[in-house]
């Protein structure tokens, strides 16, 4: 079952990533660590699976 963006946020940050800043219903977070950064829609229903897992990909997490 796909995530919510609320609980997409809650892995990333669990992982190291820091939120940056949110300009609309997107927010950008960033892995000090690596330096990667991934940007997640946030919006109230959930993502679809092929948008949550580039975002996975993007942040080095699949």
């Amino acid at each position: 079952m796909p995530l919510t963006p609320r609980e997409l946020i809650k892995k990333l940050k669990q992982n190291d990533f820091i939120i940056i800043s949110q300009n609309g219903s997107h927010v950008k977070l960033r892995n000090p660590q690596t330096g990667k950064q991934v940007i997640v829609p946030y919006h109230s229903n959930a993502m679809k699976k092929g948008l949550e897992n580039a975002i996975l990909k993007q942040a080095g997490l699949k």
